[in-house]
């Protein structure tokens, strides 16, 4: 998927009014993403994506990859995005979703059941709910 069409998804999807907020959305969600999880995962992710958009992964890398990611759960995962993005709490979860279902789209491999396999259960409802699906107990 070309950066393009994957800003695209993620602005139609999420039903933001501009390419920006799709920008905005889709970095801040990786950036969280790449806290998340183990460095060498995040970079195996990143090279599948489109390179403006892998290189949000990369972002937080310590220790050249080596290092691990932060342990947190689902909302410290959506005040982080909404903390970078700018959105509020609902708005930040639902770009989320859908920016880590366009992910799933764009890569190959079973690469994010990896990722969905390095999550607790409440991100991996997140993971899993996409742009229409329904997280359950999501205070959101």
């Amino acid at each position: 998927m070309q950066h393009d069409a994957f800003i695209g998804q993620v602005q139609q999807r999420a039903r933001l009014g501009s390419r920006g907020e799709a920008e905005r959305a889709t970095r801040a969600v990786l950036e969280t993403l790449g806290d998340r999880i183990p460095e060498g995962q995040a970079d195996n992710l990143a090279a599948q994506l489109p390179q403006e958009i892998g290189n949000h992964l990369r972002r937080t890398e310590i220790f050249g990859g080596g290092g691990t990611g932060i342990r947190f759960g689902l909302d410290e995962f959506i005040s982080r995005v909404s903390e970078r993005s700018g959105f509020d709490g609902p708005k930040a979860a639902y770009a989320s979703r859908v920016v880590l279902e366009v992910v799933d789209e764009a890569v190959q491999g079973g690469l994010m059941q990896k990722v969905r396999e390095e999550l607790p259960g409440d991100l991996q409802q997140l993971v899993n709910a996409g742009s229409s699906g329904q997280m359950k107990g999501n205070r959101r």
